[in-house]
């Protein structure tokens, strides 16, 4: 039995030096993925700004970047991460900064005026649109009321909100919007797979430590408790007359 048990000690001490090992080796990876996307973050050179006391500012005012963290939290529903937000490193490079950078592009884009002429007389659903020039706020198009706005909101078809479709939500907009996506993605995965790596090692170190606790309990010289043996009735001798 003790044998056994040391064997079983070996093997799992093994198979948990295996998992260590492996997920060391993810770790770096890992840390090789933070490396590129903190180079990809250093030649983009885009930054958040702060002011003197440490809080985020959008043209100038704490008033601006409340309203965008106000889109980005409540009607985008991210959970921020406070600790990704550092006025000492305002480089964007971490998921929230990302989010936030996307924020501020959709928020401008969102409260902006978009204008738009016509050239002549245009009657769209039976409503007569004069010649001239009109001006759209871009947040009030759409049925969803304060959430309005967005690329799927316009009537592009219609004489006003076809052409300020495209003008508010331009290539420009749409790239931004994608390239920051990829950052967010990029720094969320390397987030989640930084924990797994880290839990594959503490699992590896884990069942190394079990494995050598039973090629340690397999290899005790104690002598093993006696046996217990129990008295036995005498087995009754047959009577002979």
């Amino acid at each position: 039995m003790r044998s056994r048990i040391r064997q079983l000690g070996i093997v799992m001490a093994i198979l948990g030096l295996i998992f260590a090992i492996g997920g060391a080796y993810a770790f770096t990876q890992v840390q090789e993925g933070y490396d590129s996307l903190e180079a990809f973050s250093v030649a983009q050179n885009v930054t958040l700004s702060y002011n003197e006391d440490g809080e985020l500012v959008d043209r100038g005012t704490t008033e601006g970047a409340d309203a965008i963290m106000v889109l980005l939290v409540e009607e985008w529903g991210y959970p921020v991460k406070d600790g990704d937000l550092d006025p000492n490193d305002p480089l964007v490079n971490t998921a929230t900064e990302y989010m936030y950078q996307m924020a501020t592009v959709g928020y401008h884009t969102l409260h902006g005026t978009q204008t738009v002429v016509l050239a002549e007389d245009v009657e769209y659903n039976d409503e007569l649109f004069a010649a001239g020039e009109y001006e759209l706020f871009v947040r009030t198009v759409g049925d969803r009321g304060e959430l309005g706005g967005y690329w799927t909101d316009f009537d592009r078809q219609h004489p006003i909100e076809g052409p300020a479709r495209s003008q508010a939500w331009s290539g420009t907009a749409h790239g931004l919007f994608g390239e920051l996506g990829v950052g967010v993605t990029t720094a969320s995965t390397l987030q989640l797979a930084n924990g797994v790596s880290m839990m594959i090692v503490g699992l590896g170190l884990t069942i190394m430590l079990l494995g050598a606790g039973m090629f340690w309990a397999g290899s005790s010289k104690e002598d093993d408790p006696m046996p217990v043996t129990v008295d036995q009735d005498p087995v009754p001798q047959p009577v002979s007359v």
